[in-house]
């Protein structure tokens, strides 16, 4: 279980969050909804320590999160990722095995294993070989998603890894955070979409710069919380399907 304690966090005058303190559980699929600008990148990042914290923490097994990276598998936002870089699908889930390999050392035939698995899993092994660069948005998701399988993380932190894919790969995806939550690990997504996608979350955290709601899908979506959050321009049919 992650306990997040008065998370708040500042750009430099502006107010991104405040005072956000909720629990995540392991062995649950939990998603972080609300508008644009509501923090919702700035509450994952803020746990994680990407971003300076103005007070407040989130703690894991009694120490914060920020001083356990080695227990994250974290995946940012596609826009933040350079597809330029000249490394192939295979050079970047390999990436997922340095911190069990050790730096400047190479790979032992067991991280080449749970590379090569990890691959499988997403169904990307037959484009190893494929510059990064060329894959489609799905394809490069998919990438990034086997990278994290491959870290063998017990927190698995995805920044909007839906926006621009095709369904076959949010299938995949949803499939793989499903076996993954079931496993015991803990599963936490920032999430834009309020259609069918959302479906798929046990736990929804809703936030608009300050916490809206917590807990299980169906007590969150309420329309009370929805239009707190959203000013009521939300399609609540879309968001509240079982």
């Amino acid at each position: 279980m992650i306990t997040v304690s008065h998370l708040t966090v500042y750009y430099r005058t502006v107010q991104a969050l405040w005072n956000v303190s909720f629990t995540v559980q392991s062995g649950r699929l939990t998603g972080i909804i609300g508008p644009n600008g509501a923090g919702k990148s700035t509450l994952l990042k803020g746990m994680l320590g990407l971003v300076p914290i103005a007070q407040g923490e989130a703690i894991y097994r009694d120490r914060p999160l920020m001083h356990q990276l080695d227990q994250v598998a974290y995946i940012p936002q596609r826009s933040q990722v350079d597809w330029t870089y000249p490394a192939t699908v295979w050079d970047v889930v390999l990436m997922g095995r340095i911190r069990k390999s050790g730096w400047f050392r190479r790979f032992s035939t067991v991280s080449r294993r749970v590379a090569t698995t990890a691959l499988e899993r997403v169904g990307m092994v037959d484009y190893r070989d494929r510059p990064i660069g060329q894959l489609s948005g799905g394809q490069q998701q998919r990438v990034f998603l086997a990278r994290a399988l491959a870290e063998e993380a017990e927190i698995f932190c995805l920044d909007e890894p839906l926006t621009g894919i095709d369904q076959k790969t949010e299938a995949i995806i949803f499939d793989i955070l499903r076996e993954l939550a079931d496993s015991g690990k803990t599963v936490l997504v920032v999430n834009h979409d309020l259609g069918e996608a959302i479906t798929h979350f046990d736990d929804l955290v809703l936030l608009n710069r300050e916490l809206i709601a917590v807990g299980d899908r169906q007590s969150v979506l309420h329309p009370e919380n929805m239009n707190r959050a959203y000013g009521g321009m939300v399609n609540f049919f879309s968001a509240r399907a079982a």
